[in-house]
């Protein structure tokens, strides 16, 4: 996982690694004292591993799959970069295509992402 381990905006490092070869299923508490100080990159912002995930209060994790989730659900928007942004071709002549969440959309003014 270290030769890839930037995922939509979130950088594990060795943390990516060090959760492919921990034991499951694995406690929160043995995963903390563990992992607990490994540090997240997440655009201009960094967070331990604890600090993102103790708000969830699991008893358990089964996988490393099952961490990676829930660090990518605890993330704010900023590791994500540019808001609506896409690198998809623009609209072809006489198409009307609004990109999605654009402000102006319908429906849209008053929805947060989270």
């Amino acid at each position: 996982m270290s030769d890839n381990s930037r995922e939509l905006g979130v950088e594990l490092g060795d943390l990516g690694d060090a959760l492919e070869s921990q034991t499951y299923p694995v406690g929160e508490d043995e995963l903390f004292e563990q992992h607990g100080d490994a540090e997240i990159e997440m655009g201009d912002e960094t967070a331990t591993l604890e600090e993102l995930l103790e708000p969830l209060n699991e008893d358990e994790y089964e996988s490393a799959d099952e961490v990676t989730q829930a660090i990518m659900n605890m993330v704010s928007d900023d590791a994500i970069g540019r808001k609506n942004y896409s690198d998809r071709t623009p609209p072809a002549v006489g198409e009307d295509r609004q990109d999605e969440g654009a402000p102006d959309q319908e429906g849209q003014r008053e929805q947060e992402s989270f």
